[in-house]
């Protein structure tokens, strides 16, 4: 063993694998490196005979040439692991084990490159799209990546940093850009970072890195404020009110079509003919995989949706497309709903997730169970489903009155 006047938590030790002895009676000898407490080890290229090693000394015993030979290989392979932990710390590195050993294993890995190796985590990602994650999830570690590499020039004037230079204080800089140079909110900024600690997380699986700079970051969301939804009223209001021109007729439609639906504009604006189908009953029905999560939505046709349906069969857009709805951007679709609830006098603010919203509130309302609605919306769980009920007060009231029934009838 051997300390370091300047920093006493470091030292250096040998021992033997005895659980990796060859026919010949040897076992290779590893190096423990050791700085503040956190060790890793290393195969040194050498072995020894198990009944020639001093246990406690970390040394070959003997005085024979072999002997002699494992020593003088120990005392260099030392003063190698010396020499790059102060070269390390010259270097302004902290000079960790981690460090230490990628150093020792060759100059091809002495320091990894923090958005270099984030690029090649995110190509694995992108091969994963429709196995394990969605395009949508890939696009985020991209989106994720670009961002970083506009912070890190931006803050750090480099185009890249060492992966162990990934601190505390670099993620809630970064915090800091998403919500100021690209007006993030915080829970996009909580969505986005949780991204990075997914790569963090490998990264430490792998050992690349000693310490995660997550460790005392928190990454909480807060919760939204109550989401708009349309009352059943409100939507006939609106599919009964003219609209002044083809733009806003359309969206229109393509809102109401969602209400009576369920789906997410991510989901109607890629919605083709194949994902239609027809029961035994004649009953129509979509079955499509989420664009989201790859899950299946199952969702049985009302006669409104399907008069929609018919109403843009020869579109010339649905034509050319291939698709059933003429569905533009979701920036223009959301610009042209803002003139859809002026012109149908509603003091609500609708989006295409409002449409979504709707849906789901609407059905808790009407008493439909939970498990079904969860299997309609492309729900994994029905965790996810169950918000939806505490916006019913009509549920709750209709509850409440079956009680006062029963106490009645008890009388």
């Amino acid at each position: 063993m051997i300390e370091m006047q300047n920093r006493k938590t470091f030292f250096v030790s040998f021992f033997l694998r005895r659980d990796r002895v060859m026919k010949d009676g040897t076992a290779p000898i590893i190096a423990r490196i050791s700085v503040n407490g956190i060790a890793k080890e290393i195969y040194t290229q050498c072995r020894t005979p198990v009944d020639k090693w001093d246990k406690s000394r970390g040394r070959a015993t003997g005085r024979d040439k072999l002997a002699y030979e494992v020593n003088a290989y120990i005392d260099d392979f030392r003063g190698k692991v010396i020499e790059i932990y102060r070269t390390l710390q010259a270097e302004g590195m902290e000079g960790n084990a981690i460090e230490i050993k990628e150093r020792l294993q060759g100059p091809a890995n002495e320091a990894k490159m923090f958005l270099d190796e984030l690029t090649l985590y995110c190509e694995k990602r992108q091969k994963e799209v429709g196995v394990r994650i969605t395009q949508l999830t890939s696009n985020k570690y991209y989106r994720l990546c670009r961002y970083l590499r506009e912070y890190t020039k931006q803050e750090y004037k480099k185009d890249d940093i060492r992966l162990s230079a990934v601190s505390y204080g670099y993620l809630d800089g970064f915090n800091t850009f998403l919500q100021t140079a690209h007006r993030c909110h915080h829970n996009g900024a909580v969505n986005i970072l949780d991204c990075l600690r997914n790569f963090i997380l490998f990264c430490l699986r792998n050992e690349w890195i000693e310490k995660n700079p997550f460790k005392n970051y928190k990454l909480k969301e807060v919760a939204p404020p109550p989401k708009e939804h349309l009352t059943k009223r409100e939507i006939e209001l609106l599919m009964e009110k003219p609209m002044p021109n083809l733009r806003l007729e359309n969206v229109r439609d393509i809102f109401v079509f969602c209400c009576l639906t369920g789906l997410a504009f991510a989901d109607v604006k890629e919605l083709k003919r194949e994902h239609l189908t027809t029961d035994e009953q004649g009953n129509m029905w979509i079955r499509k995989p989420r664009e989201k999560t790859a899950i299946m939505s199952t969702i049985p046709l009302l006669p409104q949706p399907k008069i929609i349906l018919q109403k843009y069969a020869f579109d010339l857009h649905c034509t050319r497309t291939g698709k059933l709805l003429p569905v533009p951007s979701n920036q223009k679709m959301n610009a042209y709903l803002a003139e859809i609830a002026t012109i149908g006098g509603l003091n609500k603010k609708l989006t295409t997730h409002c449409a979504r919203h709707t849906f789901a509130c609407l059905a808790v309302e009407y008493g439909m169970p939970i498990d079904v609605l969860a299997k309609i919306l492309g729900h994994s769980n029905t965790n996810m489903t169950r918000h939806y009920a505490k916006f019913s007060e009509q549920l709750i009231g209709r509850e409440m009155q079956k009680i006062g029934e029963i106490f009645a009838s008890a009388k």
